[in-house]
């Protein structure tokens, strides 16, 4: 039985190839590898002094235990998850090599995987010093949260995918000058997804709509954890449920924008 029958007609040596091309633009520029270390860096020192502060002076919050610096580990996986596979993406789009890639035996299917195997080399390379920081100047252990955080980052990374994978279409059929919403579009969900406060902080009826974000229930999981000691099971397959959903929903989106931009003739011109 051939490779390609018994995978389905996807075929590993392509996707291998594409995370190589990625793996090897990454490592010929420095200035990548300081990006994806300096701000998750920056983020969790900030953060994590401001936890202390708050811990030394309000009950609460000394009851609370580390959610603050727990919500921005946990929002940079999420954020960069999307990041990373956003900016491999547009590596191509930069160097007006997409209208080549989809002209050759790969296929879209395969191009995302790629690109999502890099998100996780991405996120990898900055959330794991962030992480030890986080242990070495605020006795914060992030790995201690133990067995719920496979859940709670599969369903961040799964949103992040989402996310990256229809705001790559978009970019596909209207060119570069769609470029922003990359660094924007989740910016916009951070209020709604309730990463430092509670969903009861909210207005009663956008409440409704913060509930329909996978992310959402993973910070009230993450605060449930910390706080009350109890792993919500409940939350996690409730959002494992939205993003099978919103998943699936993403990569048709990309596929018919893929299709428009082919007719189009937008994967040539792919400037602003």
């Amino acid at each position: 039985m051939s490779e390609l029958a018994i995978t389905g007609g996807i075929a590993p040596h392509r996707i291998n190839a594409m995370i190589l091309r990625y793996w090897y633009l990454l490592l010929s520029s420095w200035p990548r590898l300081l990006e994806l270390l300096y701000w998750p860096a920056l983020q969790i020192v900030t953060w994590g002094f401001l936890q202390t502060y708050i811990a030394q002076n309000a009950g609460f919050f000394a009851r609370a235990g580390g959610t603050l610096i727990g919500a921005v580990i946990l929002w940079d996986i999420l954020f960069r998850g999307q990041l990373g596979f956003s900016i491999s993406f547009l590596e191509e789009m930069w160097a007006r090599n997409l209208g080549n890639l989809m002209m050759s035996p790969l296929k879209p299917i395969e191009f995302l995987i790629a690109l999502m195997v890099m998100s996780l080399i991405r996120l990898a390379i900055g959330v794991i010093p962030m992480t030890l920081l986080a242990l070495f100047l605020f006795h914060f252990n992030f790995y201690g949260i133990g067995l719920p955080l496979i859940a709670f980052f599969c369903n961040l990374i799964f949103t992040s995918w989402s996310v990256g994978i229809f705001v790559s279409g978009l970019v596909v059929r209207n060119g570069l000058g769609a470029e922003s919403i990359v660094w924007t579009l989740m910016f916009a969900l951070m209020p709604l997804a309730c990463i430092y406060y509670p969903v009861t902080v909210l207005p009663h009826w956008l409440q409704y709509v913060a509930w329909t974000l996978p992310p959402t229930y993973v910070f009230e999981g993450m605060r449930a954890l910390l706080i009350d000691h109890v792993f919500r099971t409940d939350l996690m397959i409730e959002a494992l449920a939205i993003n099978a959903v919103l998943f699936i929903a993403s990569f048709a989106v990309f596929l018919a924008l893929l299709r428009s931009a082919r007719r189009h003739g937008s994967l040539i011109q792919s400037g602003e």
